[in-house]
């Protein structure tokens, strides 16, 4: 997994504290319900965020993101995966999340994701909605990104996986299919993730054309971005600017 129980998402630059959050219960397009954690800035700006969390669903780790992203005034939902499998039930540790994920597959997870983005649009009409996922998160945000449905303004994965296609290729094998800008951030140090293919989905997507940035930190290992990883705070604090700085430059 990603983050454990203790983990909590680095502050953002500018945050002001002026959100709130609430849990709601999100259902698809089969009538599936799924749990969802919603970040509502005081001041809503022009941007909108679906978290996709790690291997593990929706915990506090993400519910703390949201919040991070509503502080600077973006309205941020973050997703549970196992509504399916393990219904409206806690992610909180000991779950059990590895049976549930080999239940999955890439179109009833865009079910959660279209209900996601209903949502939002909901919320505020003609905001730019972006994506942003954390390992398994992270490549379930590139996957999505090569649909055009979801009319993204851009995706963002943190240490993305490259392995794991549910059912349809990995994103090593699909990145000339990235529909949306795209925003890739990677340790140098993942024991998971090899730098060599890093470097080669920036090879391919830089073949297609897409607007994107790949940042890989040196030294910085998978889940370096939280706030207890003190030696990677530099990398977080950039990570946060590249972040920000990539939802203003796509922000209708």
């Amino acid at each position: 997994m990603c983050y454990d129980d203790s983990a909590r998402p680095p502050t953002p630059p500018g945050a002001t504290g002026e959100a709130h959050g609430e849990e709601i219960v999100l259902t698809a397009a089969d009538g599936t319900r799924f749990m969802a954690f919603v970040g509502h800035p005081a001041q809503p700006g022009k941007a909108q965020m679906i978290i996709y969390p790690d291997v593990r669903g929706l915990f506090q780790f993400y519910k703390d993101l949201a919040m991070r992203f509503a502080e600077v005034g973006i309205t941020a939902i973050a997703v549970d995966y196992f509504g399916r499998t393990a219904g409206l039930t806690s992610r909180d540790e000991p779950f059990e999340f590895m049976p549930h994920v080999q239940q999955m597959t890439l179109e009833t997870f865009s079910q959660d994701a279209h209900a996601a983005l209903d949502y939002l649009h909901k919320q505020q009409v003609g905001a730019s909605v972006f994506t942003v996922g954390f390992c398994m998160g992270g490549t379930l945000s590139f996957l999505t990104g090569m649909d055009t449905s979801f009319n993204f303004a851009g995706v963002i994965g943190f240490y993305a996986g490259m392995t794991r296609g549910f059912g349809g290729g990995t994103i090593l094998d699909r990145a000339e299919e990235v529909k949306y800008p795209a925003l890739g951030l990677f340790g140098g140090a993942d024991q998971g993730i090899p730098v060599e293919n890093v470097k080669i989905f920036d090879d391919k997507l830089d073949k297609t054309g897409q607007e994107h940035t790949i940042v890989i930190y040196e030294g910085a290992p998978h889940s370096f971005f939280d706030r207890r990883a003190s030696d990677y705070a530099d990398a977080s604090a950039d990570a946060w600017k590249r972040i920000l700085a990539f939802v203003q430059a796509h922000t209708k």
